[in-house]
């Protein structure tokens, strides 16, 4: 029987998913106050964020570390 144990906390999560919590829980002014990146920032949306994230793995790993920030605080 195989196991699959994936160490990966974000497996399974897409990045639609997250940027959609954050600016949830966060909102826009607040979430480009905690990641100055003028996707935020700048006439915001879910589609052009994440269309920068996707071409910015510096700025995805920023959003990703505030995410798992987020989750290990709701816990």
């Amino acid at each position: 029987m195989e196991k699959n144990d994936n160490k990966d906390p974000l497996h399974g999560i897409t990045l639609e998913k997250i940027v959609t919590s954050l600016v949830d829980d966060y909102g826009w002014e607040e979430l480009g106050e905690n990641i100055n990146l003028r996707c935020f920032t700048n006439n915001p949306s879910i589609k052009s964020s994440l269309k920068f994230l996707r071409r910015t793995p510096w700025a995805r790993k920023k959003v990703e570390n505030l995410y798992l920030a987020h989750q290990k605080n709701d816990w």
